[in-house]
């Protein structure tokens, strides 16, 4: 089985548990308007990698890893799910600690060939770290070219699989730090029992250059990068969400 990956990074430390071997898989079908890989959108390019070759790679370097393991970021890995239940399958086997970091755009609750696939990679995943761009589903629309709605039926699919959870959401000033919108996202992601961590990301403009190399117009133009206390706020914020329904819960 063979992969399309965009690139990989051998000691990434922002991606999951540990310090981690990282491959950022090709495609994606969503148009996120902070997106700072345009670069992996197109299916079917990029670098062809086989499982086996990701695992020996890792191996060259294990002793880094003893804390760490295996992601797989995008682009959106789950287009990809052969390859990366091929890959997590054996990564089980030897050992390592396996993470998605994903949108779940794809989930298709009511597709069963999908939802047994899904839950065949589910068995060696021990790690999703979701990016919830916006817990409002037009407001995601505007952000992303797509609702949510699949997105938080996937969120509750790893709650009843067991799988867990951390939570990522990018911060833009004017789009996604709306205080009613950041508590309701805590609300939500306060009801799940699998919730074991929560990022708030400031955004930034690295990937502003891309755009200009590849023709694209850059949408944020002339929006400024989120600075570190923004996002600690806003990360306040939405923790008070979660406090708030858990709370709910106890006092019932």
């Amino acid at each position: 089985m063979k992969g399309y990956i965009h690139s990989s990074e051998s000691f990434g430390t922002l991606d999951g548990p540990g310090i981690r071997y990282v491959l950022f898989m090709q495609g994606c079908p969503m148009r996120c308007l902070y997106c700072h890989n345009p670069d992996t959108w197109q299916t079917d390019t990029g670098t062809e990698i086989e499982a086996q070759d990701v695992i020996k790679q890792f191996n060259k370097n294990r002793s880094f890893y003893s804390n760490g393991g295996i992601t797989v970021s995008g682009g959106e890995p789950l287009l990809q799910i052969d390859f990366l239940t091929e890959l997590f399958e054996l990564a089980k086997k030897d050992g390592i600690h396996t993470a998605i970091d994903t949108s779940g755009i794809t989930f298709s609750g009511a597709d069963n060939a999908y939802r047994k696939k899904l839950d065949k990679l589910m068995e060696y995943t021990d790690l999703v770290m979701l990016d919830i761009k916006h817990i409002d589903t037009e407001k995601h629309r505007a952000l992303t070219a797509h609702g949510n709605s699949n997105i938080l039926a996937f969120a509750k699919y790893l709650e009843e699989k067991g799988i867990p959870l951390w939570v990522r959401h990018v911060l833009v000033e004017g789009y996604t730090d709306n205080d009613a919108d950041l508590f309701a996202l805590g609300k939500f992601i306060g009801g799940l029992k699998n919730l074991k961590a929560l990022d708030v990301l400031p955004y930034h403009t690295m990937g502003a250059a891309k755009y200009k190399e590849l023709g694209i117009p850059y949408a944020l133009e002339g929006v400024k990068p989120t600075s570190n206390e923004q996002a600690r706020l806003a990360r306040e914020i939405i923790l008070s969400g979660i406090r708030a329904v858990r709370q709910k819960k106890t006092e019932s």
